[in-house]
Formats: structure tokens, C-alpha cells, sequence
């Protein structure tokens, strides 16, 4: 007996399915005295849609809701087929290679040498320190890392300290006594308090005072710190990852950070690529934001929306890219497909549209990935006269990435 085509997929888009279903009270039933799955429900409407699919519900249903159970259907087949897809994707990829990781997103080879790093630093109490631009994902890799370690069942606590003055900070971290200071009515415990046994990750640690430096320097060495106001030393068993956008080290040599506590926090160092030297993952991710912000229906983007997307040099990295989904998404309402014109005007406009045309498909954005990308490092190359370099720079991507990428398009 065969084995039914929705074995092995993802239960979530099972259950998905089944949810369409139950939103509109409606029951699996019997077609040739067997059960039918409601993904298989899906599948008939998706090959015959207003046919087999729904035969099985015509004789419970009026014509009115028979169209919204079409709908529907439609809806939720186009869920099954791109799962279907991943799966054959997943099946093709090199052993080992990873797209996702605690829900961080991404293929690439830079992707695949953070996974192992992570999967290393992740089971240590060791402290990490996370560089990278805005928008890259500091805080996603911080909760990856606590996930993967024996203090997931703990507190994950965050703060950005580029948020607070210095006296709020202060207390923010490690609490107060009462009369510590005007509207101290209340003893208040801190951060580093509420982290007890668990992982305390401190965003934007260069916007730290000196003051507070030497302060979690202390809990960094003796696991001790006393709140404002307070003599009483207190004692936490915290793992601290720390992050910034800036240049520690250049910040050292100019006196402005701590140079003990900059090596105290950097025991492991993890540095997150910017997204332009990734596009290969610009794909996966606009997927995975399109999936993340629709609100019924399946949106696709148009070619001349997708091509642009890819032209598009993002700045601010992924959380640039996921707002712009998540704006094209509502901009969209009830249309299926995004087109270009509801982009940013920022991005629009990047370039000249014959410089963007690329014969795809709109369900092709990974061709469409390749076709861009391979037209836009032979140009750099070619005004360069073959200079690796001065390309590399011109793209702005790593040497090495830019070798790889000539190599695989065979542009040499």
C-alpha cells in the first residue's frame, strides 16, 4: 500500500489545516469508508479545486459556504505545498547543513561556522561577548545560546543599556534600598537579582559608564554587587552575554572601556555577519517573514518586487528587511501577490529597474538570487579589472566570501 503523501510533513502544518477545518465546524469525514486526513482535503482542492475536494462537503453545505470552504482550502494547500517543498529542499542539502537554528534564519556558509560555534559556547557557563551591526540578530543568538544551555529552564533576563541614564541603569541592574534616592519608597530588587540562576544578557554594553563597569566587573569576578544605597553585599550565580555594535577594542586603546572587563566578557566571541555578506539568505528569510506576518491569505512577492529586494544593499540588516516585509504585507490587505510598488521608496528606487530586469519566475526567488548576484559581481569585477579586493570592497562583502561566490558562478 502506498504510503500517503502527507507522511513526514511538519505537524505544525497539519495542525494548521485541521484549524482552517475546525474554524468553520467542520468534521473530517469518510470518503471510500475511510478516514481522510484534513491536509488530504487540502490536496484535492489544490489538483481539482471546486471538485473532489469538495464533492465530500456538497451535500452538508450550501453554496455560499462551500465557496468559503474553497477558499480556505486553497488557502491551506498552498501551506502543505510549500511545506512539501522545504521537506524536498531539506532532503537535497549537503549533510550537516542547517537553515535555521532557535529560530535564527539562514543557509549560508558564514551561517553554518556561527551554528558551530554556538553549538560549542551554547553548554558552557563561559561569558560571550556578541558584536555586530544593528539589526543582525544580537539578542536572537543571545536567547540561542541560553536555550542551548543547562540554564534554559531558568530566567533569561535582557536590558539594553543604552536605554537608561546612568543613575536609572544603576538601579535597573542591581536594585535599591529604600530612601536610596527621591521615589525610593520601596526596597527593589535588580536585574542581576531577578537573573539568579539564569542568563543575563546585557545589550549595548559599550553605552556602559565606567562607573557601572567596574560594578559588573565584580559580579563578573566574585558574583557579588550591593544594591544602590545598600551595604549589604548580595551574591548571584548569573552567566552574563554581553553586546554592542561599537569597537571595544578600539574603545580600550582610547580609554573609554574598561580593558579587565573587556577581556572578562570576551571569552567567547561571536561576531554576526552583516546581511549583504549573505544574500544567499535574503530568500529564506523573506519567506520566513512572509509566513510570520500574513494574516490569512499566502502572500507571494512579484518579480519585480523580489529583484529589488535582492538589489537592495540593507543597511539595517535583518530587522530592516523584516519590517519591510511586514510593511508590504498590510500595505498588500487582501491581494495575494506584493509588487514593487509597495515597497519603501528607499528601495524602489535603488536602481534603475532595466538594471534589475532578471527572466524569472515569481516563484523563483532563488533564481532570481543567483541571476542578480552573478550579474552584479561580474560588473564589479570587470570595473576592477579582475581586483578581488577592490570588488570585495565595492560589494561590500568579505574577500573570502567574494572568492567563493566567483568560484561558484565561474567568473574567473
Amino acid at each position: 500500500m502506498a504510503t500517503p503523501w502527507w507522511t513526514g510533513l511538519d505537524l505544525r502544518v497539519l495542525r494548521h489545516v485541521r484549524g482552517v477545518l475546525r474554524r468553520q465546524g467542520l468534521q473530517l469525514t469518510l470518503v471510500e469508508r475511510r478516514p481522510l486526513e484534513a491536509a488530504a482535503f487540502a490536496a484535492l482542492s489544490l489538483e481539482e479545486p471546486g471538485a473532489a475536494g469538495l464533492a465530500v462537503l456538497a451535500n452538508e453545505l450550501g453554496l455560499a459556504e462551500r465557496e468559503l470552504v474553497e477558499s480556505m482550502l486553497k488557502e491551506a494547500a498552498l501551506d502543505v505545498a510549500a511545506a512539501l517543498r522545504d521537506r524536498d529542499e531539506r532532503d537535497e542539502e549537503p549533510p550537516g547543513r542547517r537553515t535555521s537554528y532557535h529560530g535564527i534564519i539562514g543557509g549560508a556558509p558564514v551561517m553554518q561556522e556561527l551554528y558551530v560555534l554556538l553549538d560549542r559556547a551554547a553548554p558552557s557557563d563561559s561569558t560571550v561577548l556578541i558584536q555586530g551591526e544593528n539589526g543582525t540578530g544580537k539578542e536572537l543568538v543571545a536567547r540561542a545560546i541560553h536555550e542551548g544551555s543547562e540554564r534554559r529552564d531558568r530566567k533569561f533576563i535582557v536590558t539594553n543599556c543604552s536605554a537608561f541614564n546612568d543613575n536609572l541603569l544603576d538601579s535597573e541592574l542591581f536594585g535599591h534600598k529604600r530612601g536610596a534616592f527621591t521615589g525610593a519608597i520601596a526596597d527593589k530588587p535588580g536585574l542581576f537579582e531577578m537573573a539568579d540562576a539564569g542568563t543575563f544578557f546585557l545589550d549595548e554594553i559599550g553605552d556602559m559608564s565606567p562607573t557601572l563597569q567596574v560594578k559588573v566587573l565584580r559580579v563578573l569576578q566574585e558574583g557579588t554587587f550591593n544594591r544602590v544605597g545598600d551595604t549589604e553585599m548580595r551574591k548571584v550565580d548569573v552567566r552574563i552575554i554581553a553586546a554592542t555594535n561599537r569597537d571595544l577594542q578600539a574603545m580600550v586603546s582610547a580609554g573609554q572601556f574598561r580593558e579587565d572587563l573587556y577581556y572578562r566578557i570576551h571569552v567567547i566571541n561571536v561576531t554576526l555577519p552583516p546581511l549583504r555578506e549573505r544574500p544567499d539568505d535574503i530568500p529564506l528569510l523573506i519567506e520566513h517573514f512572509l509566513a510570520r506576518h500574513r494574516r490569512q491569505r499566502t502572500k507571494r512577492l512579484m518579480p519585480d518586487c523580489a529583484q529589488r529586494m535582492l538589489a537592495y544593499p540593507w543597511p539595517g540588516n535583518v530587522r530592516e528587511l523584516e519590517n519591510e516585509i511586514e510593511r508590504c504585507v498590510v500595505l498588500a490587505g487582501d491581494e495575494p501577490m506584493i509588487g514593487a510598488d509597495l515597497l519603501s521608496p528607499r528601495i524602489r528606487q535603488w536602481a534603475p529597474a532595466e538594471e534589475l530586469e532578471v527572466d524569472v519566475q515569481p516563484d523563483s526567488l532563488p533564481a532570481a538570487v543567483e541571476a542578480l548576484e552573478k550579474r552584479m559581481i561580474g560588473a564589479a569585477m570587470r570595473r576592477h579589472g579582475g581586483n578581488k579586493t577592490r570588488a570585495a570592497e565595492e560589494l561590500k562583502v568579505s574577500r573570502r566570501n567574494l572568492i567563493r561566490l566567483v568560484q561558484k558562478y565561474q567568473l574567473e
